[in-house]
C-alpha cells in the first residue's frame, strides 16, 4: 500500500516483553519486562526497531539470571541487589514497599523529553530515536506520591497533568493532582522541569487504609474528573505482602456493594465541587473523553461490573487455548455520565436534574447527594483513543480495539458517540493493539487523518505488521510487515518529526 507523504515521525509503543528469566517466570502478563518498539516513518518508508528498557529491575534480574525484583503480580525474594535483612526491615518500617522501575505501560512527553511510564513512582527517560534508556526519575522526590497513573493529560500550554496516590502521611491517604511544566529556564540544570512540579490540588481518600485503584482520569476545559471506585488497595495487606509471601495484586479487592464516587475539581479555584455525586459499583481503567455543556459535565468511560479483566492475564491462564477457555465475566461497556453542576437547588427529591437530551440521569437524594445513572453508548470496546485535539471538548469519534467476552482484541473499531455508528477493521488471526489517531496536517474535520495499529498474528507462520487505515473511511491504506516476533503491547504515542530534537553536533 501507500503511506500518506505527510506521515513523518515515530510511532513509539511500550508493553511487557520478557516473561521468563533463567528458570523463573512472572505470574502475570502485566509484570513482564518492558519492551519498547518503534516504527519510524520517513519519506514513505517505515523502519522498525525494538529494545528492552534497561531499567534497574531489568539489570538486576538479568545479572542474577532470575526474577529478583518484585512486580505487581509476582513477589520475588531474596533480592541479591540488597541485603535480605535490610530489605525485610525496610518492609516493616515503610508502609509502602520499594517499587520497581520496570516502566512497561505507556510513553509520556514532558517538553522535548520522552519517558516510559508505569503506575509506580518511577519513570524512565528514553531516547525515542534509538530507544536507549536514560535517566531514572522518582516522582516521590518532587511530590508526595507512591503511585501515579500512566495516562497523563496535556494542556494547551504543554504542561503535563497527572494524578498519584499519596500514602506517605499515615492516616492521611489522598489523591494528588500535579502539574509538570514543559520547560525550564536555560540556566537551571537538566531534569529540573520536575523541580518546578506543582501540586494543583488533593482529594482525600474516602477510606484512609483502602485507597481506590485508578488507571486514568478525565479533564474538561475547567474541571478535572476523578472517579473513586470501590476497587481498592488494602494498605495494611500491602505493607505485609512481602513477609506473608503474597503478591501486591492480592491486596486489591472489589466491593460490589459500595458506591462509586465522582469528584470534580475546578482547575481555576483548585477546589472540589461540594455536591456529592455517585453511581453504582463499577471497575474502570480507561476514560475516553469529557467535556462541558450547558452547566453539565459529560464524561465517557469504559466500565466493567467486576475486576475479571486483571484476573484473566495471570500467565497460568495464558495457555495456547487461552482465547477459547477464558471468558470475561463482565463485558466492557462504554458509558456516558451526564452530571449537572448547575441545577435548581430547590428541585424536588427524586427528580432528574439532567436537562440535556440523554438517557443518562442524575437524581437528587434526600441528603442532597446526586445519584447518577449512565447512558450506554456501546459494548465491547477497549483501549480507546480520540483525536487529542478534541480532548476536553465535545467530540464524535472513539478509535478502539474490539473486545467481546474474550480479553484479546480481534478487530479495531471507529465509534461515533453521537450517531452510535460503528466501523470495523478485522482479519483472521489478527490481534490488533491500541489504535492511534494521527491528524493530517490540513485537517478540517475530527477524523481527517490516519489510524495506526500494530498487528500481532495468532498464527505463528504469519508475520506481524503495522497497519495504516484511513481514519475517515476505515479502509486500509497500507501495511508494513515486520520480520521479527512482535509483542502484544499496551500503549504509546505518535511523535511528529517536528517534535523530535535532532542532535546537531
Amino acid at each position: 500500500g501507500q503511506l500518506p507523504t505527510w506521515l513523518q515521525g515515530i510511532l513509539l509503543r511500550n508493553g511487557p516483553g520478557m516473561h521468563t528469566i533463567g528458570d523463573t517466570k512472572y505470574n502475570h502478563w502485566f509484570d513482564g519486562l518492558a519492551l519498547l518498539h518503534s516504527f519510524t516513518f520517513k519519506n514513505g518508508e517505515v523502519y522498525y526497531r525494538s529494545k528492552y528498557l534497561r531499567s534497574d529491575s531489568y539489570n538486576c534480574n538479568i545479572e542474577a539470571n532470575r526474577i529478583v525484583v518484585s512486580e505487581f503480580g509476582t513477589m520475588a525474594y531474596p533480592d541479591p541487589c540488597k541485603n535480605i535483612f535490610a530489605k525485610a526491615f525496610s518492609y516493616l518500617s515503610h508502609t509502602i514497599p520499594e517499587f520497581t522501575d520496570n516502566c512497561l505501560i505507556n510513553i509520556m512527553r514532558t517538553g522535548n523529553d520522552f519517558y516510559a511510564t508505569s503506575e509506580t513512582n518511577f519513570i524512565r527517560k528514553i531516547d525515542p530515536q534509538t530507544l536507549e534508556t536514560l535517566d531514572k526519575v522518582d516522582y516521590s522526590k518532587y511530590v508526595a506520591v507512591n503511585m501515579s497513573t500512566s495516562h497523563p493529560h496535556y494542556d494547551s500550554a504543554g504542561n503535563v497533568l497527572n494524578m498519584g496516590t499519596s500514602i506517605v502521611d499515615k492516616g492521611k491517604t489522598k489523591y494528588i493532582l500535579f502539574k509538570i511544566p514543559p520547560s525550564v529556564p536555560e540556566k537551571e540544570k537538566k531534569n529540573s522541569c520536575f523541580k518546578n512540579l506543582e501540586v494543583v490540588c488533593s482529594i482525600p481518600s474516602r477510606s484512609l487504609l483502602h485507597p481506590s485503584y485508578y488507571h486514568s482520569f478525565g479533564i474538561t476545559e475547567n474541571y478535572i474528573v476523578f472517579i473513586e471506585q470501590p476497587f481498592r488497595l488494602d494498605i495494611v495487606k500491602m505493607a505485609t505482602a512481602y513477609i506473608r509471601g503474597v503478591n501486591w495484586a492480592s491486596c486489591l479487592a472489589y466491593n460490589k456493594e459500595e458506591k462509586t464516587w465522582f469528584h470534580f475539581v475546578d482547575k481555576k479555584t483548585k477546589k472540589e465541587v461540594s455536591t456529592k455525586f455517585y453511581t453504582d459499583a463499577m471497575v474502570l481503567f480507561h476514560h475516553i473523553n469529557a467535556y462541558e455543556e450547558d452547566g453539565h459535565i459529560i464524561f465517557d468511560i469504559i466500565a466493567y461490573t467486576d475486576n475479571s479483566l486483571y484476573e484473566m492475564f495471570y500467565l497460568k491462564k495464558l495457555t495456547k487455548d487461552f482465547t477459547e477457555k477464558n471468558k470475561l465475566t463482565s463485558i466492557p461497556t462504554c458509558k456516558r455520565f451526564v452530571v449537572p453542576l448547575q441545577y435548581d437547588k430547590d428541585a424536588e427529591v427524586g427528580s432528574n436534574l439532567v436537562t440535556l437530551p440523554s438517557t443518562a440521569t442524575a437524581v437528587k437524594e434526600k441528603d442532597g447527594s446526586i445519584y447518577c445513572q449512565p447512558e450506554i453508548l456501546c459494548e465491547g470496546i477497549e483501549l480507546p483513543r480520540i483525536n487529542y485535539d478534541y480532548n476536553g471538548k465535545k467530540y464524535k469519534y472513539v478509535f478502539a480495539t474490539e473486545v467481546q467476552w474474550n480479553p484479546v482484541p480481534t478487530k479495531i473499531a471507529k465509534f461515533n458517540v453521537q450517531t452510535k455508528e460503528m466501523l470495523h477493521w478485522g482479519e483472521d488471526h489478527c490481534w490488533p493493539s491500541e489504535p492511534i489517531f494521527v491528524p493530517s496536517p490540513d485537517a478540517r474535520e475530527e477524523d481527517d487523518g490516519i489510524v495506526l495499529t500494530c498487528i500481532v498474528m495468532s498464527d505463528p507462520k504469519e508475520a506481524p505488521f503495522l497497519l495504516v487505515l484511513d481514519a475517515k473511511t476505515f479502509k486500509e491504506l497500507g501495511r508494513a510487515t515486520v520480520d521479527v516476533e512482535m509483542h502484544l503491547d499496551l500503549h504509546g504515542m505518535f511523535i511528529p518529526e517536528k517534535d523530535l530534537k535532532f542532535d546537531t553536533e
